[in-house]
């Protein structure tokens, strides 16, 4: 295995052996305290720019299988672990996570300490970073991590989303109850799957898509997806679901999309200093003080002063930082939440909310 450094903008480097890929990437270096499902989150696009280091020490023991991917690919520049198994077992499994880090052209790392890595993020904050398995000189590699471009001001979303819009299920779904109109910022084929449980059709549409085209189709609903990057670099993105919520549509968004229909009603947002990202974060809902526990990824979120209280009321938080983790229009049928309802991977608790999206639309068709 070749030697790879990853060097940081703060001068701080780690060294390990490349399991998978060779050259150099680039991204923010951010960590993930999931336990599993390395699978779900290397193809999460909303890892888009962002190089993803793995708390839990062993990863890769059950291979990748042909059903657990959230996207056409992988989105992670890199994987970061602390040892990656040579051995996998899964009565599922094709392949090796090495093979399928291999033919997606991306890069692992182990032999790392992993720990080192997190402890540091955790108190100086998510950075730049740039891991080589080319240039082994440490300060050489500062310098390009300085020079890197970094996530503030970037609009991830719009480089992830699709270029052409498509039916979900393929082929479209004859006895759908609901047919929602999907805003793609990066969505994770999950939330797909439960709206088709849901006997919803589901039409997925590029963000760059105009307002006065989703509207054409009468939706019933209309879904904002999760994505990457910073909400204040998506500005257009901001603009159309504004127009969308003027439609008085029932709306629903998840984490990017909780940001932009945030944003969309006047509020602001912020950098996390590490964002939350992995599947036990504890949520508690305002509405009715329950504490359900989620996936999460985002590393930017709704300021909860910048909140227009005649317009919207927070009804979700993160009790781990008291951040808002859910909003809910006070005159319109309207809802998002920060976290991922959708699991893929983490646990099932915030499954409701995709039912409460389901009662919006068949309220409104009454």
């Amino acid at each position: 295995m070749k030697k790879a450094i990853i060097a940081l903008e703060d001068g701080t480097c780690f060294e390990g052996h490349a399991f998978a890929g060779a050259g150099e990437f680039y991204g923010e270096l951010v960590f993930n305290t999931s336990m599993t499902g390395y699978q779900e989150i290397l193809t999460d696009p909303s890892y888009h720019g962002q190089i993803v280091t793995m708390t839990y020490p062993l990863i890769g023991n059950y291979g990748i299988n042909d059903e657990d991917v959230e996207s056409r690919g992988i989105f992670a520049q890199g994987l970061v672990v602390s040892e990656c198994s040579r051995i996998y077992s899964n009565w599922r499994a094709t392949k090796s996570l090495a093979e399928y880090l291999e033919e997606n052209g991306k890069i692992g790392i182990d032999d790392v300490d992993t720990r080192a890595i997190t402890l540091h993020i955790r108190d100086k904050g998510a950075m730049k970073c740039v891991i080589s398995t080319e240039d082994l000189d440490k300060a050489s590699l500062v310098e390009k991590a300085k020079a890197s471009e970094g996530l503030v001001g970037r609009d991830l979303a719009t480089e992830v989303t699709i270029d052409e819009k498509y039916v979900w299920p393929e082929g479209g779904k004859a006895d759908a109850s609901y047919r929602a109109a999907v805003i793609d910022c990066g969505i994770k084929l999950n939330q797909l799957r439960i709206f088709d449980d849901l006997g919803c059709e589901c039409t997925v549409y590029p963000n760059t898509t105009d307002a006065a085209e989703i509207l054409a189709s009468s939706p019933d609903g209309i879904f904002v997806s999760n994505g990457p990057g910073d909400p204040a670099g998506a500005p257009q993105v901001t603009e159309l679901v504004s127009k969308l919520i003027e439609s008085k549509i029932p709306m629903f968004g998840i984490c990017f999309g909780h940001q932009m229909l945030g944003r969309a009603l006047g509020a602001t947002t912020f950098k996390l200093k590490f964002g939350h990202r992995g599947g036990n974060q504890p949520i508690q809902d305002l509405r009715t003080t329950k504490v359900e526990i989620a996936s999460h990824n985002h590393g930017f979120c709704i300021d909860a002063d910048s909140v227009n209280s005649d317009i919207a009321e927070i009804t979700h938080i993160n009790l781990n930082d008291n951040t808002v983790a859910g909003l809910k229009h006070k005159h319109q049928p309207l809802f998002c939440v920060q976290y991922h309802p959708e699991a893929a991977p983490g646990p099932h608790d915030p499954f409701y909310l995709f039912e409460e999206f389901i009662d919006l639309m068949k309220a409104d068709k009454k």
